[in-house]
């Protein structure tokens, strides 16, 4: 069992690979939202551009967060 404070150079890389992966795919989606490029079928347009800034909004609270902790 791996201890959370010992983990590997590679294992890093790729935890490193897939939260950056996420946060790009969050801001595309939702900025795909925002220009109505992205929309959802029987809801207004309105309320998709509303759910597009929540999740950019969201995506770079949870980045700001990120990097706090882990400079703590």
């Amino acid at each position: 069992m791996v201890k959370r404070g010992s983990t590997s150079a590679l294992s890093g890389i790729v935890n490193l690979a897939v939260w950056l992966t996420g946060i790009l795919v969050s801001l595309a989606v939702g900025f795909g939202m925002i220009d109505n490029v992205l929309s959802i079928r029987w809801i207004p347009s309105i309320v998709t551009q509303v759910a597009g800034w929540i999740v950019v909004i969201l995506t770079l609270v949870s980045v700001v967060l990120a990097l706090v902790d882990r400079a703590q």
